[in-house]
């Protein structure tokens, strides 16, 4: 992939509610605009996206989830500017509903939301994907009988020091830090730290300076703000943020669900996409980054946002809105960290955006 790639986009939507799968944007650094380009339908649903590069080339690759219930993994060639093409195999990930990925130590990671697990697959030279090697099923449950009955694996991502893999688990009100065997691909459970119950965390994000997190919660709209210690791989809660005003539901009519959570490159703003609500929370950051305060939420452009993403520049925010169809996009105001809303492109059930 060339450099004239470096400005491209890849958008993931959901096939069984009338998306196209995989779309290609061309991206405006001035503007913040995104422009389509190509799509393919190779892999149902796939609902989240990440870019890596082949060990053997280093040329970029694109994998996705195929978020169904025999779930699956596969890699894909974006090399040109027409639709990304499959490389080798789409592999089983022996779990059900996979609905994040990251990779780490020379393997692809997914989250299995339906079988609350996560799955290690290797990253051949090509980029292409060899058969799953290890599969670390949770265990536990939550207060919440509807969404917390059994473990719910809903994101999986290595640390800054890539010594540590780390799962966060709507189900069991928890975040896993595993070991990864780079050579096996095996995955071992060294720390469990619980959190709050019923609060449901759905994904995390770290500080720029990898000494905190921050801990998306869904069944409640917070944020449970953690110490990382990378030395003994131990996630320590210090305490909870509000994401949303304390008067946005004051009829109990809509319940909010917050979908991701994304920090500024300078650690001084957090942002949360959050559904029902349908808005972009803004907080601010401290010295100590412990302290996340809400200073404003604004409208996403759309329905129901399902996931929040920074450009590589971060100047621009973009909110992939499911129910509405579309990714819109925000100037960021880098003195107050407030998202204005620039435009907006149609993308049906769109899922997760990434750049290349």
């Amino acid at each position: 992939m060339g450099a004239d790639h470096a400005q491209r986009a890849f958008i993931g939507s959901f096939t069984s509610a009338g998306g196209r799968g995989i779309s290609v944007a061309a991206f405006d650094r001035d503007t913040g605009a995104l422009s389509l380009l190509a799509s393919t339908d190779a892999v149902a649903d796939p609902s989240f996206l990440a870019v890596g590069r082949a060990p053997g080339t280093g040329d970029a690759v694109l994998y996705a989830v195929r978020e169904t219930s025999e779930g699956a993994a596969a890699a894909f060639r974006v090399d040109d500017e027409g639709a990304p093409r499959l490389i080798g195999e789409v592999r089983p990930v022996d779990g059900a509903g996979p609905t994040h990925l990251a990779l780490a130590a020379g393997h692809l990671l997914t989250a299995n939301y339906g079988s609350g697990s996560v799955t290690a697959l290797p990253v051949r030279d090509d980029g292409s994907l060899g058969p799953a090697t290890g599969v670390l099923v949770h265990e536990g449950h939550g207060p919440d009988e509807g969404r917390q009955s059994g473990p719910h694996a809903h994101q999986v991502l290595a640390d800054p020091s890539r010594n540590w893999v780390l799962s966060v688990d709507l189900g069991t009100d928890s975040v896993r830090v595993c070991a990864l065997d780079p050579e096996s691909g095996s995955l071992r459970l060294h720390t469990e730290t619980a959190l709050r119950p019923g609060t449901g965390p759905r994904h995390l994000v770290f500080h720029p300076s990898g000494e905190h997190a921050y801990v998306l919660n869904e069944l409640e709209p917070t944020v449970t703000v953690c110490r990382w210690d990378a030395a003994g791989g131990v996630l320590e809660p210090l305490g909870e943020a509000q994401v949303l005003p304390h008067d946005h539901d004051e009829d109990g009519a809509v319940r909010t669900y917050p979908s991701e959570v994304v920090v500024s490159h300078d650690g001084r703003f957090l942002w949360t996409a959050n559904r029902g609500h349908d808005s972009i929370s803004v907080l601010t950051l401290d010295e100590t980054a412990e302290k996340p305060v809400l200073a404003a939420a604004v409208g996403c452009g759309g329905r129901w946002p399902r996931d929040l993403t920074l450009d590589p520049s971060g100047q621009w925010l973009y909110a992939a809105n499911e129910h509405s169809g579309n990714v819109s996009w925000f100037a960021v105001d880098a003195g107050t960290g407030i998202p204005v809303h620039t435009g907006s492109v149609e993308v049906p059930a769109a899922s997760c955006v990434v750049f290349a």
